[in-house]
């Protein structure tokens, strides 16, 4: 059974960084889930049972958080003590959330007006955007260990995530 004192990184054997091999965490990911998957102790006593079912939840959350660029980045923060999302401080620049409105009012109007090419452009540019913080973030994270100041930039890859997701969802929605 896994060690549940261990942080996501070290349960998946991979090293304490925003940045390491996503196909590194993909097999440790499906190992551990081959080792403690509830099925596997159908026929154990009940209490195996529980912590099977415990440790296959721990393993799935953990993973989650690694695989997503964002919570990766809030993870990482979370064990150097700083919270990037407290609800008392949600400021971002003035100008990051100008040009976000900006583009998430460029996304209603080619909504509007039917225009997937519009929307997938929207889409690109965000992304393009979101690659270019995580780079920020890999440097500030893994290299210099500026964790006050990554924290500004996970909360606007946050934002950007969001922003993407929407625009998807505006593009899916002209699909139907």
């Amino acid at each position: 059974m896994i060690d549940f004192s261990r942080n996501h990184f070290e349960l998946f054997g991979l090293p304490q960084r925003f940045r390491f091999d996503p196909a590194s965490l993909d097999r440790a990911y499906r190992e551990l889930q081959s080792e403690v998957h509830p099925d596997r102790f159908a026929r154990a006593p009940e209490a195996e049972q529980r912590l099977a079912l415990q440790a296959s939840a721990r393993v799935n959350e953990a993973y989650q958080a690694l695989r997503d660029p964002v919570a990766r980045a809030q993870y990482l923060l979370s064990l150097h003590g700083i919270e990037a999302f407290a609800e008392t401080d949600t400021a971002l620049p003035y100008e990051f959330l100008e040009g976000q409105l900006e583009r998430r009012e460029a996304a209603e109007e080619a909504l509007a007006a039917r225009d997937a090419a519009r929307l997938g452009a929207l889409a690109a540019e965000v992304r393009v955007d979101a690659q270019e913080l995580e780079q920020r973030l890999a440097a500030r994270l893994d290299a210099e260990g500026a964790w006050d100041a990554a924290r500004a930039d996970v909360r606007q890859l946050r934002f950007l995530a969001k922003l993407a997701a929407d625009i998807d969802e505006m593009q899916s929605g002209l699909d139907d």
